[in-house]
C-alpha cells in the first residue's frame, strides 16, 4: 500500500495534524494546533481521530507517522504522512510551541 505524503511546508493551516511522538518529544516542541496521541496509544484512542476529514500524521522524521498513516488508511480513513516529520516542520519555519517554558525544539 502506498501512503500519501506531503511536505511540512504544504500542510494546510487548518489541517487536523496528529502528532504521534512520545510525551518528552511533544513537550520540547510541537505545532500549536496539533493533537497529541503517541503511536503506542493510537489503537486504543482511534475514535478520537476524525473520520470525516484528512488527517496529517507527523512524528520526528517520518517513520512512525508513516506507519500510523498506513494503519489509518487501512481502516478507511484519509491519512497523509508529513514527510521528514517535525524536523522538516522546523526547517520550513512552521510555528512551534513548547510546554516547558523554553524555546521549542525538535527532540
Amino acid at each position: 500500500m502506498t501512503v500519501p505524503e506531503t511536505e511540512a511546508s504544504a500542510v494546510p493551516a487548518d489541517a487536523y495534524l496528529l502528532d504521534v511522538r512520545e510525551q518528552d518529544e511533544w513537550l520540547a516542541g510541537h505545532a500549536p494546533e496539533a493533537v497529541h496521541i503517541p503511536m503506542t496509544q493510537i489503537q486504543g484512542r482511534v475514535e478520537e481521530i476524525p473520520a470525516d476529514r484528512t488527517v496529517y500524521v507527523v512524528c520526528r522524521v517520518g517513520g512512525r507517522s508513516l506507519q500510523v498513516a498506513a494503519w489509518l488508511n487501512q481502516l478507511g480513513r484519509d491519512a497523509v504522512n508529513v514527510g521528514g516529520g517535525m524536523q522538516s516542520w522546523e526547517a520550513a519555519r512552521r510555528p512551534m510551541v513548547s510546554e516547558t517554558g523554553q524555546d521549542p525544539f525538535v527532540a
